[in-house]
């Protein structure tokens, strides 16, 4: 069977943590790939659409049992109860992914505040609902808020360097997020084959666990993540692409039909973005390259910065996927999109990946001439 130690941390089956993939709501695939047996995450973005992109916030909420009548705290309790009341059965286990960047700090306080104050008036909300990963951001603000509310804390990063400050912060769990991943990248490209063992070798003796991300996808690339010496793997552009996923069909049908180099990088709300490439991607790989050269170049900007249509531009393209637009849809997803040519059952995808990891597990002694 496989199992590592953040199975046993975690309480989960499988050593897999399913993605929280926002601003788009996954209410409904985070029910899903808990009773799979491995993390379900719930990706919280989405709340704060409401204005910007009303069409995901529609979708946000409808998909978490809420309502638009419902205030931010409302809505956020109808999300977590109906995944507490999806997973019982199972006993699943779930947990929020949050954006901590600066741009996000006073949204994301008041989200992480809300889901705390939640789960302590219910103890079974606390069995189901364990873990909250942060990402895009400095962990150093967070650690006595989560992990003081009794939460186990993931945070996800792109380098040694952020890794260290990880280990200062307390985190629990570290998820190195190489540059093959989809929507938020790095400033600076480290791809999971040098970044992934640079991390589980700088963190050695720290007791913190590493997780990879970034072009994991199946039973082989899980294996290749606990050989280059994580204890799981974080899948994001697979889990999107399946029966359950919340996300808008042409979303998902278009991961299935991306093919070789099929992707790359352009503008995202708080930085580097991967996208499936598109004539919509294309043209806002064009217009990024002209106003926010820093993308290519590993010079961070912000908001503030670049040209406004910019990110109108991208705020339009991501409200055009709900309106059904192909031609100005964009698209996030990862590399790994090349290799995803199914929409499954998730219950069938896991066990497919874990099958698959265990035999390759299993073969590789057999490659070895001695």
């Amino acid at each position: 069977m496989l199992k590592t130690e953040l199975c046993d941390f975690l309480g989960i089956k499988y050593p897999i943590i399913q993605a929280g993939m926002g601003p788009f709501g996954n209410n409904k695939l985070s029910i899903a790939t808990a009773n799979a047996g491995i993390l379900g995450i719930i990706a919280m973005s989405g709340i704060d659409s409401r204005e910007r992109r009303p069409g995901i916030y529609k979708h946000f909420v409808e998909t978490g049992g809420a309502t638009l009548e419902d205030d931010k705290f409302t809505v956020l309790k109808k999300i977590l109860y109906q995944t507490l009341n999806g997973t019982r059965e199972k006993k699943g286990v779930f947990g929020i992914n949050v954006l901590v960047s600066a741009e996000r700090i006073k949204p994301a306080t008041e989200v992480i505040d809300a889901a705390i104050k939640i789960r302590a008036e219910d103890p079974e909300m606390k069995e189901g609902f364990q873990v909250v990963i942060t990402s895009a951001g400095d962990p150093m603000p967070w650690g006595d808020k989560i992990k003081g509310a009794g939460l186990k804390w993931i945070h996800v990063m792109p380098s040694v360097r952020a890794a260290k400050r990880c280990q200062k912060a307390g985190v629990d769990v570290v998820v190195a997020s190489g540059h093959e991943g989809g929507f938020h990248t790095a400033w600076e490209p480290v791809h999971s084959l040098v970044l992934l063992p640079a991390v589980v070798e700088a963190l050695a003796g720290s007791g913190i666990l590493v997780v990879g991300a970034g072009g994991f996808c199946d039973g082989k690339s899980l294996a290749a993540a606990l050989a280059l010496g994580a204890v799981g793997a974080q899948m994001g552009t697979r889990f999107l692409a399946t029966k359950e996923s919340d996300f808008a069909a042409i979303w998902k049908e278009q991961v299935v039909k991306t093919q070789d180099r099929g992707t790359l990088v352009a503008r995202g709300f708080v930085g580097p973005a991967r996208w499936l490439k598109t004539e919509a991607s294309l043209r806002h790989q064009e217009n990024t390259l002209k106003m926010s050269p820093g993308v290519f170049l590993g010079r961070p900007d912000d908001l503030d910065s670049i040209p406004k249509e910019l990110y109108e531009s991208e705020e339009d393209g991501i409200n055009a996927v709900y309106e059904g637009d192909e031609s100005r849809a964009l698209m996030a997803g990862g590399e790994c999109a090349q290799r995803v040519d199914d929409m499954p059952v998730v219950a069938d995808l896991v066990d497919r990946i874990v099958k698959e990891a265990e035999e390759t597990v299993e073969a590789l002694p057999k490659k070895f001439l001695i």
